[in-house]
């Protein structure tokens, strides 16, 4: 394991959006699950090598010492530019300890992951539920495990990650997915998605926040085509003469599909929207109001 730098590692996002974050904490550099389609490979992030992981030097110091200095308590998220629980997590455990942190300065967390691996943290996970917002994030786009496995080569497959959210739904925890990004005529179909949509609600989650399409830039998409080379030939081409060089690259279903996707998650109780999710996990940590009568 290599060991880089790094000064600071629990940083304020600029608007807490996404998931209803109030902070980021990278651990991990790079990602070694070789999803094809991982926006994070793109060259405006800077990271070479990316299929290698590497580690923040005092990494657990640092983020002691920055959760120290914040004034105000709020979730921490992470997961969004490498995956927290890569195979050497197991024998790491850095972000299980990052999350041991979490709960001594009583900040919530937000974990976003591909890896069953979460669900051995599901104990830190129920201490910090016991006093701030918890909601945990497993990526699954093809419902098929034989179809995950070819366009995200490294990961558990599907089967083993609705497993996941099944057993920390069983044990409480907020939990339910990511459906992005839907790769255009691989797994854009109604087929996949209203599957996903079962399974899901099969297994326990609270909601599917989707994306009908992916995005692609420099970087990216070299390694994006070289990979349809080899597993679905011929459908580069397709990606050239209807997207070129445009970083939004919607499916061309993508409205019809939302619809019935919607319609589905709706009749299951499912959440998909971002201010209901945010709103749902992060319902009664909210700070009392003051009274004057």
């Amino acid at each position: 394991m290599e060991y880089i730098p790094a000064k600071t590692i629990v940083t304020k996002n600029k608007s807490s959006a996404w998931f209803g974050a109030d902070y980021n904490m990278n651990i991990y550099r790079g990602c070694c699950h070789g999803c094809i389609y991982c926006d994070s490979r793109s060259a405006c992030y800077r990271i070479e090598d990316f299929d290698r992981v590497r580690t923040k030097e005092n990494a657990l110091q640092i983020i002691r010492d920055d959760l120290r200095r914040k004034v105000l308590k709020g979730v921490v998220a992470t997961g969004a530019m490498s995956d927290p629980y890569n195979p050497f997590e197991q024998e790491l455990r850095l972000t299980r300890n990052a999350l041991e942190l979490l709960y001594a300065f009583g900040f919530g967390a937000g974990l976003a992951t591909k890896s069953p691996l979460v669900t051995r943290d599901i104990d830190v996970l129920q201490d910090i539920q016991t006093q701030a917002p918890v909601i945990i994030i497993l990526t699954i786009t093809a419902a098929e495990t034989a179809l995950s496995k070819k366009i995200e080569p490294r990961v558990a497959g599907s089967d083993d990650r609705f497993r996941a959210i099944r057993a920390l739904s069983d044990r409480g925890i907020y939990c339910g997915l990511l459906m992005m990004p839907l790769l255009p005529w691989i797994t854009d179909t109604e087929e996949n998605v209203l599957e996903i949509v079962r399974l899901a609600q099969e297994n326990g989650a609270k909601f599917i926040y989707p994306a009908f399409g992916l995005t692609l830039r420099t970087g990216q998409r070299e390694h994006f085509y070289s990979a349809l080379d080899q597993q679905f030939p011929g459908l580069k081409e397709q990606y050239i003469k209807r997207y070129g060089d445009r970083y939004s690259c919607t499916s061309p279903k993508a409205k019809q599909l939302y619809a019935r996707f919607a319609e589905a998650c709706y009749k299951l109780g499912i959440r998909y929207k971002m201010p209901s999710i945010v709103q749902d996990y992060k319902r009664g940590y909210e700070p009392p109001q003051i009274s004057f009568f």
